[in-house]
């Protein structure tokens, strides 16, 4: 009986010693919920923090650095200079680059440090600024929300809506040994208040290409079958001129049933996807006279042609950056395995001079209270 308590003593003793060698106690330690890493006028790494001050004493509620060093690691030491505290980066919620970073090859290996210390989050948003941090991060406004809160909440709330893309450091780490797909991340703009204009497309190796809108990149996620929620697009309808200042061609639906299927062919040393998206929509705005009730047919078959329209641009775009962010390698992968693994190293340019075809259905479910 006595050795079976004494090794329970001593277990007791193992656990709670190896447990109590990396404690920080919470007044020594400072938490940024925001890192930013931007390149200065030399091409020197800036990086910057935003984070929470508890004290009760204190007249901001926020706290904000930026440092020029060489590497993370070295930021962390010029921050920990400039704090009473720790700096630990286990609460990041939002990781923010600029696009003058990200247009340089193979940026991603700066942030190597978060991958290879366990107690870094893999969730953090990753986000593209499009111009310099600082005016972003030290932007002070009347009643301005906490940076890194109204980010994520506008990347977590927008990309349910389909209207931009929810990247996490995790998704975009997996994106850089995937050959099939190419990564696209949310894209925030400053316009007077900071505003959310889309996503930004990446190539294979994770540098700038292009930037999509809110609408391209709801029809990104139409191509990608992965608009399961409402969502939201206005199309220019034929043949209903201009009326004054409005532009009376529009037409705006909501839609909550949308369906892609694709398949994929390899026949003449060619890869062929054929995309068939069908939806099912709703009213919301119509600024053009119309008979909706009796010539339902003919107004569906006018939403069908314009969104087939713009989606056939959306993939030439596509097409001619050589980057695939829809995830056509995936397809290829999975229903013509041996032809792809031979051009997988050169998946860009194979998806260039793909054959890719879509057709486009759409059912009008509701026309709206007003006839």
């Amino acid at each position: 009986m006595n050795k079976r308590w004494l090794g329970l003593l001593l277990i007791a003793v193992m656990i709670s010693s190896s447990g109590c060698n990396d404690r920080l106690d919470l007044e020594d330690a400072a938490f940024p919920l925001l890192a930013g890493f931007d390149l200065d006028e030399k091409n020197n790494l800036r990086t910057y923090v935003a984070l929470p001050v508890f004290s009760n004493s204190a007249r901001k509620k926020t706290y904000k650095l930026a440092v020029t060093a060489q590497s993370l690691g070295q930021t962390r030491q010029e921050s920990d200079a400039h704090w009473p505290t720790v700096f630990q980066g286990r609460k990041l919620l939002v990781m923010l680059v600029s696009k003058r970073l990200v247009e340089h090859d193979d940026w991603f290996r700066i942030l190597d440090v978060f991958s290879r210390d366990a107690k870094n989050p893999l969730t953090s948003r990753l986000i593209l600024y499009d111009g310099p941090l600082s005016e972003l991060v030290f932007l002070n406004q009347k009643d301005e929300p906490f940076l890194p809160l109204l980010l994520r909440g506008m990347v977590d709330t927008k990309s349910g809506r389909s209207e931009t893309v929810k990247t996490t450091f995790q998704d975009m780490h997996r994106l850089r040994f995937e050959k099939g797909k190419t990564p696209s991340i949310a894209e925030v703009r400053l316009d007077h208040e900071i505003r959310l204009s889309g996503s930004a497309l990446l190539d294979h190796g994770g540098k700038y290409v292009d930037s999509l809108d809110a609408q391209e990149t709801i029809l990104m996620k139409i191509l990608q079958n992965e608009a399961k929620s409402a969502v939201s697009l206005t199309l220019a309808i034929p043949g209903h001129p201009k009326r004054g200042p409005l532009n009376a061609d529009r037409l705006s639906f909501n839609t909550d049933k949308v369906k892609t299927t694709i398949k994929t062919y390899f026949h003449d040393d060619n890869f062929q996807f054929d995309f068939a998206v069908r939806l099912s929509v709703g009213l919301t705005e119509r600024l053009f006279p119309y008979d909706v009730k009796n010539k339902s047919a003919e107004l569906e078959k006018a939403i069908a042609l314009e969104l087939q329209k713009q989606l056939v641009r959306l993939i030439s775009k596509i097409q001619s950056h050589r980057i695939d962010p829809i995830g056509l390698g995936i397809q290829a992968q999975a229903f013509a395995y041996k032809p792809y693994k031979k051009v997988e190293d050169q998946w860009g340019e194979v998806l260039s001079q793909a054959a890719i075809n879509v057709t486009v259905k759409v059912s009008i479910d509701n026309m709206g209270a007003v006839k």
